[in-house]
């Protein structure tokens, strides 16, 4: 595992596949009979989710899986300077009565799952949607709270959070840098 400069290794990939077990366990405690749909937002959160319904595909079958790009969604365009880079949305299934599990990365201010509500809600009318956060950072912004997660961190807003999944970046390994 690459170490990030000046950063503390919050998680190994051995910590990364336990916090995503129990991010499976915690979904089937709460489902054990399935009736599923989970949606990624891209980039980590995908392959969070991913990781997440593999595990779970042994007792809860094949669960259908979507992707979603919040960019243009998010509330900091004019903040940003240059465009957003845009990945594809595909939800390969209707979401209108569905039970969905979004799936993300790193929770913090709430602002990327208010994005990502409002995109999925361009696609329907969910059931309900429940949040899966590998890593909940706090300090939100907004009233947001996830349903399922992997690890809670104490962290400043200063604070950076990055997070390496192999399928993206080559290695599994979460890092955390500490802003004085």
């Amino acid at each position: 595992m690459a170490s990030e400069p000046d950063s503390q290794v919050l998680l190994k990939p051995v910590d990364i596949a336990n916090k995503t077990r129990r991010l499976a366990l915690q979904i089937l405690e709460r489902h054990p009979q399935g009736g599923l749909q989970f949606v990624g937002i891209h980039t980590r959160g995908v392959l969070v989710g991913e990781r997440v319904r593999k595990l779970l595909h042994e007792d809860l079958g094949d669960i259908p899986f979507g992707t979603l790009d919040i960019s243009l969604y998010r509330d900091d365009l004019d903040d940003l300077g240059a465009l957003p880079s845009l990945k594809s949305t595909d939800i390969p299934f209707s979401i209108d009565d569905a039970h969905i599990i979004l799936f993300d990365d790193v929770l913090f201010t709430g602002r990327t799952i208010k994005a990502a509500i409002d995109a999925l809600t361009d696609y329907g009318r969910p059931r309900s949607i429940e949040l899966a956060a590998l890593i909940d950072r706090g300090n939100r912004e907004l009233p947001i709270a996830p349903n399922y997660v992997g690890l809670q961190v104490a962290t400043t807003k200063r604070d950076y959070i990055r997070v390496r999944l192999r399928e993206h970046d080559g290695e599994d390994g979460i890092y955390l840098t500490r802003k004085p």
